[in-house]
Formats: structure tokens, sequence, C-alpha cells
């Protein structure tokens, strides 16, 4: 189950006024599972409303089960690389969102107006551990993709209809 809360940065019920689709960053430590799941949901969902991105704090490399189970709800998340911030540098978000608590302890200081906002959600690859059955070990995965996908849908109330 996903928990949040906003960390700066103005109320969450409070709509943020921006020009243009808003920037959304979606930060976890490696970007390897449920940053590049809400990266994935955010451009299948929410295409022309917002522009998604994902870094993670270090990069662990693409993780071939979250590949995988969004591929099974129709997102290919195949062709995502694992990257950090750096590689981001020079993009201003108007939302970063830590998807983990490593993430939202370590989260960089962003300049201006941008609101940083933490929504945990489970590790799958913790989950699983060392199960050796790949439905058990899927199954982990997939309760997190939903879980995802639900919390994504509701982004829009967050920002304005362009």
């Amino acid at each position: 189950m996903w928990t949040g809360r906003i960390r700066v940065g103005p109320s969450p019920r409070r709509k943020v006024e921006t020009p243009a689709r808003p920037r959304i960053l979606f930060l976890c430590t490696g970007n390897s599972c449920r940053s590049q799941m809400a990266e994935g949901w955010a451009r299948e969902l929410l295409e022309e409303q917002v522009e998604p991105y994902s870094a993670g704090i270090e990069t662990h490399g693409l993780n071939p089960h979250a590949v995988a189970v969004m591929a099974e709800a129709g997102v290919d998340i195949s062709g995502h690389t694992s990257k950090t911030m750096s590689s981001l540098a020079g993009i201003r978000f108007d939302l970063v969102i830590t998807v983990c608590g490593h993430a939202d302890k370590n989260c960089p200081v962003f300049p201006g107006n941008t609101r940083v906002m933490h929504v945990g959600f489970d590790d799958p690859p913790a989950l699983a551990g060392d199960e050796q059955d790949p439905l058990k070990r899927l199954s982990h995965y997939r309760r997190v993709r939903g879980e995802i996908r639900s919390f994504i849908a509701t982004l829009p109330d967050l920002f304005p209809p362009a």
C-alpha cells in the first residue's frame, strides 16, 4: 500500500499554476523499478497533461520484472534507462515525487517553486526476496504496479486544466 505526504510547497489540494505541461520527476533509489513504473504510467495515462521523467539517487539498471509486469498491462518501458539526477541537470521540474523512503531522505534541493512530495510504495524486489516461484515473485510487482497506476490517475487533480 502506498502512503504519502507533502514535504514542502503548497497544499496538495491547491492547484499549481503552470503555463505549459507540468514537468514531473519520479525519484527513487536506483531508478530501476518504482520510478520507472511511475514514469511509464504517467506517459500512458497522462500523455497530453504532464511531461514525466524518472531518475534515481544512484543507478541500478532497469528491473526486468518491472518491465514484464508493465508489458502485461500494455505499457512498454523496455526502452527506459536507469539514470541519476545529474543526467537531468538543467530541467526545471514543477513537481518531484519521491517513491521510496531512501529517495525521500536523500532528495536534493530543487530551485524555484519546485514542489517535493513523498508517496512511498513498497519495494517489489525486497518483497520478492529469494522467492523461487515466479508467480509469487511477480505478484509483488503486480500489486505495486496497480498501486502506482491508481496514484498516477490522481495527478491531474494537482494541476489546472491547460
